[in-house]
């Protein structure tokens, strides 16, 4: 992915930035009490001298990862007993999969289609929380007829990668919606940062991209939005969840509740304020975007919904279906038994 490997480079000082990030988030627990609640059980964690080491994995460039940089920043995870660590994985579902696999993090977001596949070929992965809604969109210009994603048959879709997170996504709501997301549409590839080029250049006639990019291109280049990951065939539905490793959480369960605890309070958060983390996130990342423009972003995510227990199984239970309709997973996937299988019910 171009733009991200850019963004990576021009963020040399990433690892510095990262240890500063975490040395803020032990030292901002001081004052802090110690209080985590999730549908009416409230858990009260002391924090002792020692907090219990972890590292977690996250997209930077990501906007909607921003509660996590955030969360750290404020010392959340400290008031939860978490001495985190955040190691920046890339921008792909392979490099997730990797971080967890290499033992270069034990738990972390991801997109909840970057982890299903790997899950279903044996990749020992529990998924113990949702953390919101949306960060994805499909964009056209306002003179192009198309309204909706069955106009889009016969057209050409720009994305940044032959496999996107984009791609992944509106391969599923195009086939929800009637059309064969292989045969019906062509997908092109752009570098990350020019896939708006290219629809503007009359090269595609549709963009699929990862907010916060998709929305800047909605804004700077009047590009109207036919979807997006939280309505049509998302509505309600989960975005990005936290996996763990499955050998760790079996020999850290109580660290794993910690981390699902302190992030379900970083995301009620920024569903409140989502003009805060903007602004932690535009000072801190230099996302080269408008401040008023990631403030917006993240205010459209469904931050406020939370997916645990038998939500999330559900949530699975669906990905694995869509996964199959698009021929990704394979037919013989049982959707329930995986999800009830590699869910963890985090707060029961």
């Amino acid at each position: 992915m171009t733009n991200a490997t850019s963004q990576q480079n021009s963020s040399a000082n990433g690892i510095s930035r990262r240890t500063l990030l975490r040395t803020a988030g032990i030292a901002g627990a001081a004052a802090a009490g110690a209080v985590g609640a999730f549908a009416g059980r409230t858990t009260n964690y002391a924090i002792a001298g020692n907090l219990i080491p972890i590292k977690l994995e996250w997209t930077e460039v990501a906007a909607c990862h921003s509660p996590v940089g955030f969360g750290l920043a404020k010392g959340v995870y400290a008031k939860h007993g978490l001495d985190a660590e955040l190691f920046y994985q890339g921008a792909s579902g392979q490099t997730l999969i990797q971080a967890l696999a290499t033992r270069k993090a034990e738990a972390g977001p991801g997109l909840l289609y970057d982890w299903l596949k790997p899950i279903e070929q044996g990749f020992d992965v529990r998924l113990f929380a949702g953390s919101h809604g949306g960060c994805q969109r499909v964009l056209v210009k306002p003179d192009s007829g198309i309204k909706t994603l069955t106009d889009l048959k016969g057209k050409t879709i720009g994305t940044f990668d032959v496999m996107s997170p984009s791609r992944v996504a509106f391969s599923v709501a195009l086939a929800k919606a009637g059309l064969d997301p292989n045969n019906d549409v062509t997908w092109k590839v752009f570098p990350f940062d020019l896939v708006a080029e290219g629809v503007l250049k009359g090269e595609a006639d549709a963009v699929a991209h990862m907010d916060p990019w998709a929305y800047s291109y909605e804004k700077k280049h009047g590009f109207v939005k036919i979807a997006d990951t939280q309505t049509g065939a998302f509505q309600d539905r989960v975005c990005c969840v936290l996996g763990v490793n499955g050998d760790y959480y079996e020999a850290n369960k109580d660290a794993i509740k910690r981390v699902a605890a302190a992030n379900l309070e970083i995301h009620q958060y920024t569903a409140e304020h989502p003009d805060e983390v903007a602004k932690w996130y535009f000072d801190t990342l230099k996302p080269g975007l408008p401040l008023e423009d990631l403030t917006e972003v993240l205010a459209s995510f469904t931050y406020h919904d939370h997916w645990f227990g038998k939500d999330l199984v559900k949530e699975v239970k669906i990905g694995y279906e869509d996964l199959k309709l698009t021929g990704v997973a394979d037919a013989s996937t049982n959707p329930e038994e995986i999800a009830n299988r590699i869910t963890i019910d985090i707060f029961a």
